[in-house]
């Protein structure tokens, strides 16, 4: 499935005219589609652009039965073929309540648990695909676990749908016209040294 995924991406970046690419986002919303070998899940995922190459990404994720959770994640992005096909690397925290397989050597059986409530730190590699106002990304996200699970490593591969919510023309505009709405408070705030001589 992965690598498939991969082939339609690249098709589309080659196919399609530069132009289609001429809108990065700041804010994205959507859905994500887990898949690893202990459940599928499906979630919620939300990308902000922090600035140029670096986004911070949350993502709520449940298979609705006994597995629940939530990432916060840093990215860094770099291009492949244009600012809107990159791939990107990173990490963060993950906290959930999900189950948890203990193996017991001197009877062989598995002890089965669940509502564990676990943290961890998850890792995040892939790409993605800026196209109009959508975003498409396929990733590979393992979670290394800290307390509440036996299991120590758990691997997943998503696929991410996102629509843009705000633009990234957008985003800069607003922060030069907070920039520059900050620089005039200050500049009404500091008054001339001469006018401690001026009379009223």
């Amino acid at each position: 499935m992965a690598k498939s995924f991969l082939s339609i991406l690249l098709l589309l970046c080659l196919q399609l005219p530069f132009q289609a690419f001429s809108q990065r986002y700041g804010t994205a919303l959507g859905l994500r589609f887990g898949n690893s070998d202990l459940n599928r899940t499906l979630g919620v995922t939300v990308q902000q652009r922090l600035t140029e190459r670096v986004t911070l990404e949350g993502i709520i994720q449940s298979d609705f039965n006994r597995n629940s959770t939530f990432s916060l994640l840093a990215e860094r992005h770099r291009p492949i073929i244009s600012k809107r096909f990159n791939y990107y690397l990173g990490g963060g925290v993950a906290f959930g309540s999900e189950e948890s397989f203990v193996k017991n050597p001197g009877t062989k059986e598995i002890i089965h648990t669940y509502g564990n409530s676990t943290f961890g730190v998850d890792l995040i590699a892939g790409i993605e695909l800026t196209l109009a106002n959508a975003v498409i990304s396929l990733d590979y996200k393992p979670n290394i676990n800290i307390s509440g699970r036996e299991e120590f490593f758990r691997g997943q591969v998503g696929i991410s749908a996102r629509s843009v919510l705000v633009k990234s023309k957008e985003q800069k505009r607003r922060q030069k016209q907070r920039q520059k709405a900050k620089n005039a408070s200050k500049s009404q705030q500091k008054k001339p040294f001469s006018n401690l001589f001026k009379k009223n």
